[in-house]
């Protein structure tokens, strides 16, 4: 049994192994925080914008996308026949996934990297395939890898079978049934473990839903609390998370209602000031802080000159109408956009208008 398991595997190994060398680099590669924009080209959704960071894709059952604090695992090189190649795969996961394959989100970062693969190469008989790979190469976890992925294919069944379902709930109780489903079939202690980012995530929205509705609270002291509570959510990661993410928690601290509103009623001076305070909450250095300065700069004085430019318009629009209104607003554009004229007139032209838009400060 043991020879008909290794030629079924053998000739699949060597791809394999090609297979998780690619995984393995394209999950260690650093995500690069963004911490000071650059200048983008103007879009419609943000003019003069800085580009925002990219959103990793999560896995199909939410378990975290990489395996932080490793040292780099030593790559296979496929070098004889069929056995040492299977033997060298089997290294290969080890190092990669071994040191920490009795946790819950391991055991499925594994499986899920796995069922890509094999469903690709035999979409008809991949699961067959892949539990004997498991019982080859994992024999003393076989039963509990095997029973993992079962959780995990039903996990799966049941989002699908319960799409309309869920679709017709509220946010809260969407949520609710899902962690039903996951505690049923995982455990809620396995559950918290594969979904711990999103329990994560999830607090930190609830944060800033009590802070924006917090109304005896000023900026800074908002900024004190989300500050304290990232801490407190992240725990010893709270400062590698940061600086890991530093745009987006700005963001989310910026898009709270309360805080746009605060900043709205500021003067200038006072509203550079809060801007910088917060970038520099979040971990921002001084050059970081200095770029965002200017990119403020560079949005304000955007927004300056699309405002008289609206108001411009809409008089013209009072006086004129078709082909001489538009040469005349061709004039405008011209005058106050440059070579960004043909984007404001294509944008209008859909019915967009981007300086009608609300302000949001140290967004847009």
């Amino acid at each position: 049994m043991r020879t008909q398991t290794r030629m079924m595997l053998g000739g699949a190994a060597v791809a394999l192994v090609a297979l998780l060398v690619g995984l393995f680099f394209s999950l260690r590669a650093p995500a690069t925080p963004e911490v000071a924009p650059a200048v983008a080209a103007t879009s419609r959704a943000n003019p003069s914008a800085a580009a925002s960071p990219s959103a990793a894709a999560a896995p199909a059952v939410g378990a975290p996308s990489g395996l932080p604090g490793e040292a780099p695992p030593s790559t296979p090189a496929p070098t004889g026949g069929a056995e040492q190649s299977l033997e060298e795969l089997s290294a290969f996961l080890r190092n990669r996934y071994g040191a920490k394959l009795k946790e819950p989100y391991v055991q499925i970062k594994m499986l899920e990297d796995l069922m890509r693969y094999f469903q690709k190469r035999n979409p008809d008989r991949w699961q067959e395939e892949l539990l004997a790979f498991l019982k080859q190469e994992f024999p003393e976890m076989y039963e509990e890898l095997a029973a993992t992925l079962r959780n995990r294919l039903d996990y799966e069944k049941w989002v699908k079978d319960n799409q309309s379902y869920l679709r017709g709930l509220g946010e809260k109780e969407r949520r609710t049934a899902m962690w039903d489903a996951r505690n049923r079939l995982f455990g809620k202690e396995a559950a918290e473990r594969i979904w711990a980012s999103e329990l994560k995530n999830q607090a930190v929205a609830d944060t800033l839903v009590a802070l924006d509705s917090k109304q005896d609270a000023n900026l800074q002291q908002k900024l004190s609390t989300y500050k304290q509570r990232l801490q407190e959510i992240y725990g010893e990661q709270s400062e590698a998370y940061l600086a890991r993410h530093q745009q987006e928690m700005m963001n989310r601290f910026l898009d709270m209602s309360s805080i746009q509103e605060e900043l709205t009623a500021m003067t200038p001076q006072e509203r550079t000031q809060s801007l910088r305070t917060i970038r520099k909450e979040m971990g921002l250095n001084e050059e970081a802080l200095q770029r965002w300065d200017t990119l403020d700069q560079t949005r304000d004085a955007r927004w300056e000159a699309g405002a008289r430019y609206t108001e411009e318009r809409v008089a013209l629009a009072k006086q004129l109408s078709g082909a001489e209104l538009e040469a005349k607003l061709q004039e405008l554009r011209a005058r106050y956009f440059g070579p960004e004229a043909d984007i404001i007139a294509q944008e209008e032209a859909s019915g967009f208008f981007r300086f009608e838009r609300p302000r949001q400060w140290g967004r847009n």
